[in-house]
């Protein structure tokens, strides 16, 4: 049995977003119902030279939705990155699930040896498409959203791994 490029990223993405939407609801809840300014858990960090909540959301988005528009070659929205509440973060996660919901299989399957080029601060990168996902969407998909949960769980939220890994 073959997986496709298509079946390897959109739903994982979506799977990932999702629960980081559920986890970020459940840090707005506990936020208003211990009367915690929700600006102290979005801007919070795990160390001083890490990203805080809110970039870390940011860029979970990005990625998923730039990395899935580049392996389908199709136009993906940018987002301002002025997120300031809980609801506005969970505004852009759903849209950016429902953009990632626009793309079909026929637009990412066979694009594993296809190159991928995309802009960084400093530089620009390319992979080829399977490399580029395996090594580098899935895994910073991942890691953002793991350190968005290690944020609010540090920040006293309970949460757990179910939240995490999702239903």
């Amino acid at each position: 049995m073959t997986i496709s490029m298509y079946q390897a990223s959109v739903p994982p993405f979506i799977r990932a977003l999702s629960n980081l939407a559920v986890i970020l609801e459940k840090g707005a809840a506990h936020a208003q119902a211990r009367k915690i300014d929700e600006a102290a858990l979005l801007n919070s960090r795990l160390f001083p030279d890490m990203f805080s909540l809110s970039r870390q959301v940011q860029i979970a988005t990005d990625t998923a939705r730039s990395g899935a528009g580049r392996l389908a070659g199709a136009e993906f929205p940018a987002y301002e990155d002025n997120e300031t509440t809980f609801q506005e973060l969970l505004l852009r996660v759903r849209h950016s699930i429902a953009y990632l919901e626009t793309l079909r299989p026929a637009q990412i399957d066979g694009c594993e040896d296809k190159t991928i080029s995309w802009q960084t601060r400093s530089s620009t990168k390319s992979m080829q498409g399977l490399p580029y996902l395996m090594n580098h969407l899935l895994p910073n998909v991942h890691f953002h959203v793991a350190t968005a949960y290690g944020i609010l769980r540090h920040g006293g939220v309970e949460i757990g791994k179910k939240d995490f890994l999702g239903p």
